[in-house]
């Protein structure tokens, strides 16, 4: 229920369910298995749905979809791509919390680097529902509006959860987000590395 309740509330009023989350008496380790190895099957189920039953097309090419193999691949490979990167965000966020004057005990501390991770990753996990129709313009658009809301999350999020100035949390914040960048390009350039070595998508005309 606590699940359902912070992801509608970090849609429809941040701040009071960052507040919510601040208040929750719980382990790290429990808020990210409750919540990402669910979450994050939502893209890799709608991409592999997308890429081997509905398909895509370039200008005015066939549609084009992927050997169920191969889309499995990818799926199974994204699903465990999503599990590391917001784990280590977190572990990154945890560790930096004492730089910026984090006052929380070392548990706490670990709990809310964690939240934060989870609960802004959420709207890149759910904009996977558009890879069920895996249209260039249509995934791209919705990742983008996703990022967009996720950054907001964490520069809202961090003052409130840290309990620290929002002057300060503006500059952790900004770390944080550069380090999500910096994740993001880890998995594209593996992503290259895993086709080159001959693991890539089979296609289908």
């Amino acid at each position: 229920m606590a699940m359902l309740q912070h992801t509608l509330g970090i849609f429809t009023n941040p701040d009071r369910e960052w507040q919510r989350i601040r208040s929750d008496n719980e382990s790290f380790l429990r808020v990210y298995l409750r919540h990402v190895p669910l979450m994050a099957l939502i893209p890799c189920i709608a991409g592999y749905f997308g890429v081997t039953e509905v398909g895509w097309s370039v200008g005015s090419g066939g549609v084009v979809k992927l050997t169920s193999q191969s889309a499995l691949l990818m799926a199974v490979a994204a699903y465990f791509a999503q599990l590391i990167a917001i784990y280590v965000l977190g572990e990154y966020i945890n560790w930096m919390s004492r730089s910026f004057g984090v006052a929380d005990e070392a548990n706490r501390r670990h709990y809310e680097g964690t939240a934060l991770a989870v609960y802004s990753a959420i709207p890149m996990m759910l904009a996977g529902v558009a890879l069920v129709y895996p249209q260039l313009w249509l995934v791209v658009s919705v990742y983008i509006l996703a990022a967009c809301y996720s950054v907001y999350l964490i520069y809202e999020g961090i003052p409130i959860l840290m309990n620290i100035p929002k002057e300060r949390g503006f500059i952790y914040a900004s770390s944080v987000i550069t380090v999500g960048l910096v994740l993001a390009v880890v998995v594209m350039v593996s992503t290259v590395i895993v086709w080159s070595s001959g693991a890539g998508p089979v296609y289908i005309s």
